[in-house]
């Protein structure tokens, strides 16, 4: 019998292990009455680390404050809870580390935990199958998995839960570049090992650039960094501070400048009653979804062309001890911006030589030994390096998301859509896929509570 004549059974198949598959899977095994067969599919040997969360080194801090982690939505201080339990930070106060920036490789063991308790006390069984799905076809009574072994699965429900992937570097030829001159940001220790007296070049100023900057300065890196982006635009610290009070409500029946107007206005006013404009992010925090789907489609466009960029630097923000060590690095002259679109890039006896233009023409050739590719995560649902995402397209059971952003799905359930629009009732959505429909879809207060809403539709 060849592997393909096999076939596994399962009540819940979910596809993906980083953070969002593990959310699903221990809401899934918390919310459970009865005996059922929860399947976990992640290649990966480690489960909950998933691009953000893999990372070993102490340097590469949450971007969010411990207080507001938690992986359960019924209980907002679990994760803070699991800190002081397993004594991470002795002698630190609770409220202080309610306030503090915990290293990311802390959360993947804290779901990891988390996830072998709700095993533990569950009726459900998970079993965690160490492989790749790369095909997903949707049926009336069960939907069928094939694995990369050949091996199929049928399953009653679906959660894709698949995360993200970078965005490939932006300029031809990028592949035929000498092997190790090209890292990607999420290659932490690849990232380390440039670390020289060498210059470098990083693609992208966003979040992945900053992850990069502080893992080479902290492995002694003595060379130059040069950052190139087209905004040049430099992710934002968090600050401490009161509370905005004003009424976010009526920002969702605005069109997108009059929002934008609005939010000016309430930063100023926040500036003048003595709080940082970071309290006005906050206090819009919750209806980021809501106010991605009041704009029409002309202004989603308007928004993703013109203020993408700048509503990402202030919505995505980061520690202040991660800002001011990047500010340091640039202030002393060691990291410089380029704001540049890259052009070309060439491998010249055991270098690489740069050529990018700027809004006044081209920038003088950088020298560098490598390069980092720090653009990003990949949104575009045609260009992402997924077998299951493509198979899925080209079979019609799945069409990009509004915009090409992600895959389409059902807006309150979360139910993947296919080609014709129509609903899968039995495959849902989780994460990073439902960027184009939900905008907010990658942080974990998002991310959990679709895993609870997808957990319980699954097991019901």
């Amino acid at each position: 019998m060849s592997a393909s004549d096999i076939s596994r059974q399962c009540d819940l198949a979910i596809v993906g292990g980083g953070a969002a598959g593990v959310l699903v899977a221990l809401q899934a095994l918390r919310g459970a009455s009865r005996a059922l067969h929860i399947a976990l599919f992640e290649p990966a040997s480690a489960l909950a680390q998933g691009i953000a969360y893999a990372t070993p080194w102490p340097e590469h801090l949450l971007n969010v404050p411990v207080g507001k982690m938690s992986a359960l939505p019924d209980t907002p201080d679990d994760f803070l809870a699991y800190l002081l339990q397993v004594d991470a930070f002795p002698g630190r106060s609770r409220d202080a580390l309610a306030a503090d920036y915990a290293p990311r490789r802390l959360y993947a063991d804290y779901l990891q935990a988390r996830l072998e308790q709700a095993g533990a006390a569950s009726a459900a069984r998970l079993e965690v199958v160490h492989a790749a799905v790369l095909g997903l076809q949707p049926g009336t009574q069960s939907q069928q998995l094939t694995l990369a072994s050949g091996e199929q699965w049928q399953a009653r429900q679906v959660v894709l839960a698949c995360g993200n992937s970078m965005r490939p570097l932006p300029v031809p030829g990028a592949e035929a570049l000498p092997p190790g001159k090209v890292v990607d940001a999420w290659d932490y220790d690849g990232v380390r090992l440039l670390a020289g007296d060498g210059d470098l070049a990083i693609i992208g100023s966003g979040l992945s650039m900053a992850d990069s900057v502080v893992a080479l300065a902290n492995a002694g890196h003595r060379g130059r960094i040069h950052v190139l982006s087209r905004h040049a635009l430099l992710p934002l610290a968090h600050a401490h501070g009161g509370a905005a009070t004003f009424d976010p409500q009526p920002l969702l029946a605005m069109p997108l400048r009059q929002k934008l107007r609005v939010l000016r206005g309430h930063a100023r006013d926040a500036a003048a009653q003595g709080l940082p404009w970071q309290a006005v992010m906050d206090r819009i925090r919750p209806l980021g979804q809501a106010l991605w789907r009041g704009l029409d489609a002309a202004d989603q466009r308007r928004f993703l062309r013109h203020a993408v960029r700048y509503w990402d630097v202030h919505r995505h923000r980061i520690a202040e001890q991660v800002h001011a060590q990047v500010d340091a690095l640039e202030r002393s002259g060691q990291l410089q911006r380029h704001r540049a679109r890259l052009d070309t890039v060439l491998a010249l006896d055991g270098t690489l030589q740069v050529h990018a233009h700027g809004t006044n023409g081209g920038l003088a050739p950088l020298q560098v030994s490598a390069l980092i590719n720090a653009t990003g995560v990949e949104t575009r649902a045609t260009a992402m390096r997924n077998p299951l995402v493509q198979q899925l397209l080209a079979d019609g059971h799945a069409r990009p998301g509004p915009h090409g952003l992600g895959l389409d799905t059902s807006v309150e359930h979360g139910q993947l859509l296919d080609a014709n629009g129509q609903p899968h009732p039995a495959v849902q959505v989780v994460g990073s896929l439902r960027i184009g429909t939900l905008w907010e879809s990658l942080a974990i207060p998002e991310l959990r509570g679709q895993a609870q809403q997808a957990a319980r539709a699954a097991v019901a």
